[in-house]
């Protein structure tokens, strides 16, 4: 199927997540070439199988499709929705697929049991996505705490800004913008971030506890005569942040055009659109429920404590900071910097990295060299997340959201007794 050095790969899901390790592997035909696809929508899985040459009977409209025949490659790339990720990655880890599978692992505790037990029982290779992991600041951050930088850690806390356009793309309107279409917030957007504070802690989870709300996107904050489209002439459109036809049509601000779909689209195609598809909602109209702040607080053993804090009124960023018996760290991750204080003479020493291209800060492009050493190595262990890494902080996850919702501190051990 492949030389020693070299890999097949089969996508299942090309949206935003597939198209990028679908274009990562395009670039770098070392490692391998994409041989199959599963996608329901016919622009994009023409778009791929046009790149990468893909034989007519080797797309698939599902992901079930392409399980249902014989292995089709050496490696899956799960990058479905969220509630998609169990019965997908457990029946192609069945069927012998190594596997890249994106965050989260699945929205339930039980499914990221079964996962687990999936890839221990057939010996496959399972990467899952937590990028953070492999980001060169994260990374540099590791180091300098294993090497006693900052001397014994003693307190951290982290900041991600969503922004507020990226969370009305994403969690108002988008496909994660409510909960019986995906799941909760921390999952879907924040449990990479968990895993890395977990990661750099280097020490077990004791307890957590947490608290958040959905206090802007609603109903009662939309402004005076606001229609429920953006297109519908509303009287608040030119001045409104949020306005659909700023964010897809004129002009497009990043990406969200083509993460919508509309990429390549004439005005009069994106604006037909937005009269009638999820995207030209107004946000304060939407069937959102996810929460659009939230914080969670930490204890480990040892005595390390932490914080972690999801804000969509924030730009978009992570901001860390890590405090030491001998010094502190802070590292602003999307300027690619760390600054080090040490207590004993006050000095500060700056690091600057240079800024690695794709998705991630180079994250994604990492996590899939990590995938490449570990599939040539055939050593299940070799990568940053394995399933096994993964549960473990997914546990903290879901334990951080039962906080929330039952108003009290969660003990770890209690999820440890579950599924």
């Amino acid at each position: 199927m492949s030389t020693p050095h070299t890999f097949t790969f089969a996508i299942l899901g090309v949206g935003s997540r597939g198209q990028t390790f679908s274009h990562w592997v395009w670039e770098h035909p070392q490692a391998g070439r994409v041989v199959a696809i599963a996608e329901p929508i016919e622009d994009r899985r023409r778009k791929i199988a046009e790149q990468h040459a893909i034989p007519p009977q080797r797309q698939f409209t599902s992901w079930e499709q392409l399980l249902d025949q014989p292995r089709l490659a050496d490696v899956i790339i799960d990058a479905l929705m969220d509630r998609l990720h169990a019965p997908s990655a457990i029946r192609a880890l069945d069927k012998g697929y190594h596997m890249l599978l994106e965050k989260p692992m699945a929205t339930t505790l039980a499914e990221c049991v079964a996962i687990d037990e999936a890839r221990r029982r057939n010996n496959r290779i399972v990467s899952v996505c937590h990028s953070l992991r492999y980001h060169a600041v994260y990374a540099e951050v590791k180091r300098m705490l294993k090497s006693g930088a900052i001397g014994r850690l003693m307190s951290f806390d982290q900041v991600e800004g969503v922004d507020p356009v990226h969370q009305s793309h994403s969690f108002v309107r988008g496909n994660w913008g409510n909960e019986q279409r995906t799941c909760f917030i921390l999952m879907t957007k924040s449990c990479h971030d968990i895993d890395i504070l977990a990661y750099l802690a280097d020490a077990r989870c004791v307890r957590v506890s947490s608290f958040g709300a959905l206090s802007h996107f609603r109903k009662e904050n939309a402004p005076p005569g606001a229609t429920a489209r953006c297109t519908d002439g509303c009287p608040a459109e030119a001045q409104c942040p949020y306005s659909a036809i700023k964010i897809y049509v004129s002009p497009a601000l990043g990406w969200y055009d083509e993460a919508a779909g509309f990429a390549d689209w004439p005005r009069e195609r994106r604006m037909e659109a937005l009269r009638s598809d999820r995207y030209g909602v107004c946000v304060y109209q939407a069937d959102n429920d996810v929460l659009d702040h939230q914080v969670v607080a930490f204890e480990f053993e040892g005595g390390i404590t932490g914080t972690f804090t999801m804000t969509a009124f924030a730009p978009p960023g992570r901001h860390l900071r890590l405090h030491g018996t001998e010094g502190q760290l802070r590292a602003d991750i999307d300027e690619n910097a760390i600054e080090l204080v040490r207590f004993s003479d006050r000095a500060v020493t700056k690091i600057e990295f240079p800024r690695q291209s794709g998705t991630h800060g180079g994250g994604d492009s990492n996590v899939m060299e990590g995938l490449l050493n570990a599939l040539r190595a055939n050593d299940p262990d070799a990568v940053l997340t394995t399933t096994a890494q993964s549960l473990a902080t997914h546990r903290i996850v879901f334990a951080a959201e039962r906080s929330r919702r039952e108003g009290r501190v969660v003990e770890i051990s209690e999820l440890m007794r579950q599924a």
